[in-house]
């Protein structure tokens, strides 16, 4: 799939894989493998930017995902996020779309939002976010409507 159709049609909490499509090199190889990983991986779309507006395209939009995060002791040091436009040359997949009826949590609401946890219920939501502490966060639950409108587009919804 390319970055264009994860952009139009992957829902916010999707998990997306990447890949330049060459072989995964031996693990012995440790520098090739790092350079490989750098063009092949998957992680939790959590952010589009540039949205279409009144018919137009930003030629500029690009998607976020979530990769990895660091740390230790349940402090999170180092967070991994890779963004990619939408006119990206890699390949992309969705490998696995959010549950109806799992709730979505960002950070703030309107068009800069991001999505900073996706929580099987709306009480797993409501008790995650009294512990991290989002002052502005809004709760949004995956819906059979949305599951409904990906699989009248062709695709299967998980």
């Amino acid at each position: 799939m390319s970055a264009h159709t994860i952009f139009e049609h992957a829902p916010l909490g999707s998990i997306v894989a990447w890949s330049d499509g060459t072989p995964r090199p031996p693990a012995r190889h440790r520098r090739k493998l790092d350079a490989w990983k750098t063009s092949n991986g998957q992680g939790r779309l959590i952010r589009k930017q540039g949205a279409l507006s009144a018919g137009l395209i930003d030629p500029h939009a690009s998607f976020t995902l979530h990769e990895a995060d660091y740390g230790a002791g349940g402090v999170i040091a180092i967070r991994v996020h890779r963004t990619f436009s939408r006119g990206s040359d890699l390949s992309f997949a969705i490998i696995e779309r959010p549950a109806v009826g799992s709730v979505r949590v960002f950070d703030r609401a309107g068009d800069h939002a991001e999505l900073v946890h996706l929580a099987p219920h709306r009480a797993a939501a409501e008790h995650w976010l009294s512990e991290q502490g989002y002052p502005d966060a809004v709760l949004q639950e995956v819906t059979v409507d949305e599951a409904a409108a990906n699989t009248v587009e062709g695709r299967a919804s998980a």
